[in-house]
């Protein structure tokens, strides 16, 4: 073998080598999640979670089959959505207040609740869910079950004293048109947040959390993710940016310590399809840190934002573990420490 062939092949060697470290350290901070995603058989439901799949699936019906279409371009339905929401959080015990915007010269409404802190105040962890449908389908995963999900965790924690703030947020106009425009309420509500100089230390956006499938190749994702993650649609997704890795790790780490539910993790890069499509999107443009809940949505669920995306289609047994261990998570994040 003459010099230069062996120079070459050395050199080679090198860039492989540093390649795959590169990679290994890549795929250890996106992708490694702390903790273990639970692998074994389903327990029967406790009488709390019953009850809990009960309220889950009456707040979907609610907002999917008797409300139904919620809009700027369906007001009378986003008026009756707002007010159905406000209305299941002052039952709970909660004040609520209303951020006001316009759109479409329609008056659209975030509808807040909170819990004040007691030993660090001025740090807020906010849990959010959209209310809003794609214009003329009845929206049930999409968002209902998020909404659904956040008044049962409120529900959860109404009379309890938490370490930091915590806040329940319903946000408007996520979806197309308005998704990642100003008129979106979300950014409205942490653009007003970084303004008022709050301390959002984590953000918990809540979004289609209520389809599951056990069929092998119910699963999708954007490239390269297929090489990664399971292909079964059985799992709860704890979804963020790069930036947001740390908070992400410390909520799905309590959901698993907590919870016996499948579940899988990733912080990656915010341009990655899927990454940003939902609320925490806005936190992140105001500066703040968050995470998505989701059972992937369009790369699971075959219903989304169709006419067909109605309650039946949802697993509220599925659901009720899921929130049950949100609900835990919360729990740690807002309690034990500051997330």
């Amino acid at each position: 073998m003459n010099a230069p062939f062996a120079t070459l092949r050395v050199r080679l060697s090198a860039v492989f080598i540093l390649v795959a470290a590169t990679a290994g350290i890549a795929w250890f901070a996106m992708i490694r999640m702390p903790s273990s995603s639970y692998d074994g058989p389903w327990k029967p439901l406790t009488e709390a979670e019953s009850l809990l799949k009960e309220h889950l699936a009456s707040d979907v019906k609610s907002l999917a089959s008797e409300i139904g279409d919620r809009n700027v371009f369906a007001y009378d339905n986003y008026l009756a959505a707002a007010d159905f929401i406000e209305a299941s959080l002052r039952a709970a015990g909660y004040d609520v207040d209303r951020q006001t915007f316009s759109t479409e010269g329609r008056t659209c409404y975030n509808l807040e609740a909170e819990i004040t802190g007691s030993k660090r105040p001025e740090n807020i962890l906010v849990l959010g869910a959209h209310y809003d449908s794609v214009a003329g389908t009845p929206a049930a995963n999409d968002n209902a079950s998020g909404v659904a999900a956040l008044l049962a965790i409120a529900r959860a924690f109404a009379g309890v004293e938490t370490a930091v703030t915590l806040r329940f947020v319903a946000f408007a106009n996520e979806e197309p048109p308005f998704f990642q425009t100003g008129n979106m309420g979300s950014l409205v509500y942490a653009q007003r947040s970084r303004e008022r100089g709050e301390n959002i230390v984590g953000m918990v956006s809540l979004e289609t959390i209520g389809y599951y499938s056990d069929a092998p190749g119910s699963q999708q994702y954007p490239f390269p993710f297929q090489l990664l993650y399971p292909n079964t649609g059985n799992f709860i997704a704890f979804v963020a940016d790069t930036g947001s890795r740390g908070l992400l790790r410390d909520g799905i780490r309590a959901f698993r310590e907590n919870t016996a539910f499948p579940s899988e993790g990733a912080a990656v890069p915010g341009f990655i399809p899927g990454v940003g499509w939902s609320d925490h999107w806005a936190f992140w443009q105001a500066g703040y840190r968050g995470f998505m809940v989701t059972d992937t949505a369009p790369f699971r669920y075959p219903y989304y934002h169709t006419v067909d995306d109605t309650p039946d289609k949802l697993d509220y047994e599925r659901m009720s573990r899921v929130v049950t261990g949100l609900i835990a998570m919360t729990r740690e994040l807002a309690g034990k420490r500051d997330p």
